[in-house]
C-alpha cells in the first residue's frame, strides 16, 4: 500500500511525503492505519481523528481530508489529505 500525505495552508501546498508498506497477510484497514501513522510522523504533525465522514471520502474517492476540527493539538496548516497510490 502506498498513501501520499499533503497539508495545506491557504490553498498553498506546506509538505507533501509518500509512504509504502508491503501488502501482507493484514487486513486492509490495519495497512492504511499504519501507513498514516507514518505519514504524520514523517510530516511531524499529530494523528488525526479519523471520522465517518472519511470512511466515506476514502472508499469512494482514494483520498479523504481532514481538518483543524479533527486533531487534537494545536497544527499549523489548514488542511492534511491522504490520497491511496494504487
Amino acid at each position: 500500500m502506498t498513501l501520499e500525505g499533503k497539508t495545506f495552508k491557504a490553498n498553498l501546498l506546506i509538505q507533501n511525503t509518500v509512504v509504502t508498506h508491503p501488502d501482507g497477510p493484514q487486513r486492509f484497514t490495519t495497512r492504511l492505519e499504519r501507513c498514516l501513522v507514518d505519514l504524520c510522523r514523517q510530516l511531524d504533525i499529530p494523528i488525526p481523528i479519523w471520522m465517518e465522514k472519511n470512511t466515506r471520502e476514502f472508499a469512494r474517492f482514494h483520498q479523504t481530508i481532514f481538518f483543524a476540527e479533527q486533531f487534537t493539538e494545536p497544527i499549523r496548516f489548514e488542511r492534511f489529505q491522504i490520497r491511496w497510490l494504487e
